[in-house]
């Protein structure tokens, strides 16, 4: 039966990918349309989510920032399909690297970099930056439950010389590779909710109590890798910049968990410039402290 589904939505997604930008925008306000007005996909979840971390809005106003996200989410999504076919000139005319000699200066250190990413404009296409460094390029995410879908996007990220690996994956590739003498560059997208466990670490993110994920850190910690985080910022329909920050390039000495709190700090200040950019369909509170 997944073999099934994959076969019968592959053309369809390869057809989606294959257009051309302007066809492909006017594409996603259809969906838009249909996604937003007629399915009202989570539209419940988002605008919980942004009465909680903007209660200085009036419920005028986030309701138009309800409305650009759905509209954001729609061309992110349909920009993701676009990977399949897109090519390494177009990627790179459409998502830059303001100041990658930053990134460049930490390899230079000979120490394996761990990335911080937030779900947030886009974070698909910072696979592109695979062709300007030099470190192997890893990035983490959750294996899709159908093992085609899951081999597709793999295919595609391996495209643009980026690696996947799954979550349970990351501890003993990271070992494996540390062990072996490869330095390389890993990827994570650490801002969403993470599993419930009586030993979460809680901060405070958007004036909330928020449980974060600290895993980034320990495992820099652990494998004395330097942190950066990537600011993508939407400069307008279907053009990224990227800018590198460095949390810090001597992790060790920086007491625990400062540097994902650091993280969520800067999320936090890019959901406060442009609120309609992050990805606000997942249920970000949805734990609270015992």
């Amino acid at each position: 039966m997944q073999y099934l589904v994959y076969l019968l939505l592959y053309p369809i997604l390869w057809i989606i990918s294959i257009l051309p930008f302007r066809l492909l925008y006017l594409f996603s306000d259809a969906v838009y349309g249909l996604v937003y007005y007629i399915l009202s996909y989570r539209k419940k979840t988002v605008r919980n989510n942004l009465a909680k971390a903007l209660p200085h809005l009036s419920e005028a106003e986030r309701r138009v920032i309800e409305k650009k996200f759905f509209h954001h989410m729609c061309d992110m999504f349909l920009e993701m399909i676009k990977t399949m076919s897109i090519s390494q000139q177009e990627m790179e005319k459409r998502f830059q690297f303001t100041n990658l000699d930053v990134y460049l200066d930490l390899e230079k250190k000979q120490k394996s970099i761990a990335v911080m990413i937030a779900h947030y404009a886009t974070y698909e296409w910072v696979i592109s930056m695979n062709y300007k460094i030099s470190f192997k390029g890893y990035a983490i995410y959750k294996k899709i439950a159908n093992p085609h879908f899951d081999k597709l996007v793999k295919n595609i990220r391996s495209k643009f010389k980026a690696f996947l690996i799954t979550t349970k994956e990351t501890n003993t590739t990271i070992e494996s590779n540390a062990k072996a003498g490869i330095l390389g560059i890993y990827g994570f997208a650490s801002d969403q909710t993470p599993r419930w466990s009586e030993s979460l670490y809680w901060s405070t993110f958007m004036g909330i109590e928020t449980p974060i994920h600290i895993g980034a850190e320990v495992l820099a910690k652990k494998y004395d890798m330097n942190m950066i985080y990537l600011k993508v910022k939407k400069v307008k329909r279907g053009y990224y910049e990227a800018t590198f920050e460095v949390l810090s390039d001597d992790v060790r000495s920086v007491p625990d968990y400062k540097l994902s709190e650091l993280f969520m700090q800067k999320v936090e200040q890019q959901i406060l410039e442009a609120p309609e950019f992050y990805l606000w369909t997942h249920k970000r509170w949805k734990h609270k402290r015992k």
